[in-house]
């Protein structure tokens, strides 16, 4: 958009939006000084300390990104302590259950909310409070299915809180064999005959955003034959992706976006980053 931003498929530009367009261009080397230059303009204008949770994490990484690629330090001309503020912030989403709700108002932590704001504690290099409470909370989101549901109410996991669940497990070093197992199970379930994961074992269709989630968790704990790279990769380049450029997210999207444009794009740096496809590892649907 003219001011340095990104836009969803409608509306003005987003930071939301945005931080997906910047890692896109990073996995395509297409992140030049002139365009950091352009969106470091647009991230100035988006006030850091009014931001949602979601779009802090989508702000951060794509200042990182506009520093790197020659764009400048955003935070060049903040307030001093604006990490100091940005954490205080942060832990006005904590609640009694360890976790990090969705909003101010939230009663109960969000799995997807607290992966969010780990992962801002990374980029700000700072430990979170109370990591064991945080641990805890992740275990407790488990089912009995192997894998891990968004908030406490749901019964069925999702591949997508499992993946961020399993993200936090990996910070505080909390993987165990068990784990490795129970997810493998999981992940298995929701495999569909599409060559993709699905979002949960019921869904009747794989999408971009799943397939991406689960191949991540599935290589982060080295589970092997899960699904074929060969599969993935024909579902990706003949289901999700348009020959005008970009990703949908699913077989019954009609147009790409920013955001599954990502999506696409990480599937095919995963599966080419796999060397280790092995189809006499890969169970069948009756194991």
């Amino acid at each position: 958009m003219p001011d340095g931003g990104f836009r969803g498929r409608e509306g003005e530009s987003d930071v939301y939006y945005t931080g997906f367009a910047v890692r896109s261009l990073m996995i395509l080397d297409e992140l030049d000084a002139t365009a950091a230059e352009r969106i470091a303009g647009f991230l100035k204008s988006q006030p850091l300390n009014e931001l949602s949770v979601v779009d802090v994490v989508s702000w951060m990484y794509s200042a990182l990104a506009v520093q790197l690629a020659g764009g400048g330090d955003v935070l060049a001309e903040a307030d001093p302590n604006w990490a100091d503020e940005l954490v205080a912030q942060l832990e006005g989403h904590r609640r009694a259950d360890g976790g990090y709700a969705k909003t101010h108002e939230g009663a109960a932590g969000s799995t997807y909310t607290s992966f969010l704001v780990a992962l801002t504690y990374e980029l700000l290099g700072r430990d979170i409070p109370k990591p064991n409470s945080l641990v805890q909370f992740i275990f407790d989101r488990q089912r009995d299915d192997g894998g891990f549901v968004e908030i406490a109410p749901m019964r069925r996991s999702g591949t997508n809180p499992t993946a961020a669940a399993i993200a936090i497990l990996r910070m505080f070093d909390s993987v165990d064999d068990e784990i490795r197992e129970d997810i493998t199970h999981f992940l298995r379930d929701a495999r569909s005959g599409e060559g993709g994961f699905q979002a949960n074992s019921r869904v009747p269709f794989a999408d971009g955003l799943s397939t991406f989630t689960g191949l991540l968790t599935a290589q982060d704990l080295g589970l092997d034959g899960i699904l074929l790279s060969a599969h993935v990769r024909e579902f990706l380049t003949s289901e999700l992706e348009f020959p005008t450029g970009g990703f949908r997210g699913a077989t019954w999207d009609d147009q790409a976006d920013v955001e599954y444009t990502f999506y696409g794009l990480g599937i095919l740096a995963l599966l080419t980053a796999d060397r280790t496809d092995d189809e006499t590892n890969v169970p069948t649907e009756n194991e």
